[in-house]
């Protein structure tokens, strides 16, 4: 008799999160260095401050809640905002 593996989706989409949280950190130190940077020569901090609320906004994406599939759920990982995906593809 053959045995069927199932995703948990559930778990999945929370260790997904964890891996955009993880994957956000360093993105975060390099944005508030620039931030700092910006604010000493009084230059527009706008587009950094967009990158920042981007990356604290990546965990709860809607594709991330509407994934029925472990692909799907890999296809919510925005390159755009986080870089590079951390799964295989």
């Amino acid at each position: 008799m053959a045995t069927i593996i199932k995703t948990d989706m559930a778990k999945a989409k929370e260790i997904h999160k964890t891996n955009i949280r993880i994957a956000r950190v360093p993105k975060l130190v390099e944005l508030d260095i620039e931030f700092q940077k910006a604010q000493e020569t009084s230059a527009d901090t706008s587009a950094i401050v967009a990158k920042k609320n981007a990356l604290r906004d990546a965990p709860a994406n809607t594709a991330i809640n509407a994934a029925t599939t472990e692909t799907e759920l890999k296809a919510a990982w925005d390159t755009a905002v986080l870089g590079t995906s951390p799964y295989p593809s």
